[in-house]
């Protein structure tokens, strides 16, 4: 990442007046991932497709976040984060001009850290990073993002904090305040998580939590919209797929995660499970809560200091208001050019059997059909490949 001065530019852009000292500093910082992309059975209709798509190994983005050192250990920190489309040069995240993240907060070496703003929830920091999504991308997560595993929404109104790390352990809390006029708790988010590491483990589990507005609340509208659920878990971002599309209005969502890596040598294997829970809404568009319980392995090996390769497998299995099961299997390897720039391959196979429900009030159960990871490329039948050939580049 490139360091640079503060300037009365960057001075600006945080809404500060004065001179910046030399404890002071901020960093500009981004991602350009494209690739070519190859989906077989990629629509509802059929058909193959062929495209340019960026954002396979990380999404497309640039931000600023810098610090303030105030004396005795103590520090000021922010950061915001712009995604984008690098093909069509829209906004990511339903066209917030700072929708990955946005937050200010304090830091202080002994007590840990707060933070306010726009963020990511305590599980997408400390269990996504022992997945294979953190080395791959969406091409490695769950089929519909149905645990966010592949960080597909983040939390509004969040107050968040971070504990500091003893003899491997951390841990971190998230509130998201619900904002309904008259109502406390309709609406709001709340999670926590925790982490262990020690030699070659690292294992870490978490919960989240939330809440739903009011029926007549228009953040109810669906997950596609640029709107939020309950006020705070914004779902903007996320790709709804018909695995989980009949469930955009659930009452609350309740998420755990727990996994386990280990790295010994150039191997690095990890195992997890989660448990999505889509709660019965007031609106009765669909009967009963849905749940989808989903184990993943990962096996990794690093060839060289330069390449890496690595398999992943992800069950899926949808039950409660709907039975269906999605088996896929991902492969990838990466090559690095230099320390910022590298070139993959990544690729995946998925295969769905039982039935998903039909979204909207009334809606009865169908086949259910193929959608590899986050991607949102519903196909007509229960079989789906994937393979996209691309570069990355960060500064």
């Amino acid at each position: 990442m490139k360091r640079i001065a503060l300037s009365t530019l960057s001075l600006a852009l945080l809404g500060v007046a004065g001179i910046a000292h030399a404890q002071s500093s901020v960093t500009l910082y981004g991602v350009l991932d494209e690739s070519v992309q190859y989906v077989n059975n990629a629509t509802p209709k059929g058909g193959s497709l062929v495209q340019l798509f960026a954002g396979n190994l990380q999404a497309n983005r640039f931000g600023l976040k810098g610090t303030e050192d105030l004396g005795g250990g103590l520090k000021a920190i922010f950061q915001i984060e712009n995604g984008f489309d690098l093909n069509t040069g829209k906004l990511g995240q339903g066209g917030l001009m700072f929708g990955r993240q946005a937050y200010v907060g304090l830091t202080g070496d002994s007590w840990g850290t707060v933070t306010a703003g726009r963020q990511y929830d305590p599980l997408v920091d400390m269990i996504q990073p022992l997945t294979a999504d953190n080395y791959w991308g969406s091409t490695f997560t769950t089929p519909g993002d149905v645990d966010n595993n592949d960080n597909s929404f983040r939390v509004n109104n969040a107050v968040k904090y971070v504990s500091p790390v003893w003899s491997g352990f951390q841990f971190e809390g998230l509130y998201g305040f619900g904002g309904v006029a008259g109502s406390t708790g309709s609406g709001q988010t709340y999670a926590g998580a925790a982490t262990y590491s020690i030699g070659g483990f690292s294992g870490a589990a978490g919960y989240l939590r939330t809440k739903n507005a009011s029926t007549n609340d228009p953040a109810r509208s669906g997950w596609n919209s640029t709107t939020t659920i309950g006020g705070t878990f914004d779902l903007a971002s996320s790709t709804v797929t018909g695995i989980n599309n009949a469930y955009q209005t659930a009452s609350s969502i309740g998420i755990a995660s727990v996994v386990v890596q280990y790295v010994t040598g150039p191997w690095t294997g990890a195992l997890g499970y989660s448990n999505a829970q889509y709660y019965q809404d007031s609106q009765s568009t669909f009967r009963q809560t849905q749940k989808y319980e989903v184990g993943r392995a990962y096996l990794g090996y690093q060839l060289t200091p330069a390449a890496l390769v690595g398999l992943g497998y992800i069950y899926t299995k949808g039950h409660g208001d709907a039975s269906a099961t999605y088996n896929q299997v991902s492969l990838g390897g990466d090559y690095n050019l230099s320390k910022r720039t590298d070139v993959y391959l990544v690729g995946a196979w998925q295969h769905a059997s039982g039935e998903q429900r039909v979204p909207g009030a009334g809606g009865g159960l169908e086949s259910a059909t193929a959608s590899i990871g986050s991607y949102g490329n519903q196909a007509s039948t229960n079989n789906q490949v994937m393979v996209s050939l691309g570069i990355r580049h960060k500064f």
